[in-house]
């Protein structure tokens, strides 16, 4: 007795570089060959070099010299790393807690508006067209710490004193949370609206027969349907927390008294503003350290969540 599986299966054990030129395998190469060389030169080619570098001392002026792991102890000798490490934790602890609930929350709230949704979603994703720089000095005249501050003065209204905000080593980083949330729930909000769409009607149509509050079919329809995004968005926002650079930088450069120095910014100080020209085989060595880390905890991440997001 034949089966009808077998042509197939001996075409495809008899598949010869012959036969995958005449399909039009050097067609598909030939396309895709420029991105391919685009790709290597201009994302594993600065990896590879930078990994080189995390075991050269060098400073990019004078000949690099080999030191092996020198670099790498160096980083860890170095006592301001693990405050750099805890304030990057507390940092992405932050923003988890008051970042990630506010885009679900007002996706869910927009989402449930009969009229001018494009508008409210327009108003949403505004912040995420303001260059980031240009956000950070407005938020910079908003946290003036003087009584004629923005935020001193709302908070004058109700009977409230001026408070330091970045001047101070509790409210600094806080402060700096508020200001990256602002900034980045736009793009998050518009991700979840959209992943809305994809959930059944009828399921709402159900809930509301059964007279379930908009909070109720949040819980019980939303969220539930939204538990793949969801576990996507929260490892993006623990990657993109933990390499946090551009509010530390500009509101505060670290301080006060290295109150807000992350890792990235620790990295900045080794590559520019410690000797001549920098020790960019230190910098290169935490980077190295702190990509090896994010992919571990990706990895581990997605293995953890792999049967809860599909189940």
């Amino acid at each position: 007795m034949t089966t009808t599986h077998a042509p197939a299966a001996t075409a495809r054990r008899r598949r010869t570089p012959r036969t995958w030129v005449k399909s039009g395998g050097l067609t598909a190469l030939a396309f895709a060959l420029p991105m391919i060389l685009i790709f290597t030169v201009f994302s594993w080619g600065p990896i590879v070099r930078s990994v080189v570098m995390s075991f050269q001392k060098t400073n990019l002026l004078q000949p690099a010299e080999f030191v092996g792991f020198d670099n790498f102890i160096a980083v860890l000798n170095d006592p301001l790393l693990g405050t750099a490490v805890l304030n990057t934790l507390y940092f992405a602890a932050l923003a988890l807690v008051m970042g990630f609930p506010i885009p679900i929350l007002m996706a869910v709230l927009m989402s449930e508006v009969r009229r001018g949704k494009g508008i409210y979603s327009a108003l949403a994703y505004l912040p995420v067209v303001v260059p980031p720089v240009v956000a950070v000095l407005l938020w910079k005249v908003f946290y003036d710490a003087s009584p004629n501050g923005v935020f001193n003065t709302v908070l004058g209204w109700v009977g409230i004193g001026p408070q330091p905000w970045l001047q101070s080593q509790a409210q600094a980083m806080p402060s700096l949370v508020i200001e990256a949330t602002w900034a980045a729930a736009g793009g998050s909000i518009i991700i979840y609206l959209a992943a809305l769409l994809a959930v059944p009607p009828e399921l709402y149509d159900a809930a509301e027969v059964d007279g379930a509050s908009i909070w109720r079919k949040a819980w019980h329809v939303t969220l539930p349907q939204l538990r793949g995004v969801i576990f996507v968005m929260l490892i993006l926002q623990i990657l993109a927390t933990a390499q946090i650079f551009l509010e530390p930088f500009l509101f505060t450069g670290g301080g006060p008294v290295n109150s807000t120095t992350t890792v990235l910014l620790l990295i900045y100080r080794y590559a520019f503003q410690n000797s001549l020209g920098g020790n960019y085989g230190m910098a290169t060595a935490l980077s190295v350290m702190l990509a090896i880390f994010l992919a571990l905890l990706s990895w581990i991440y997605f293995r953890l969540t792999a049967r809860w997001s599909t189940s």
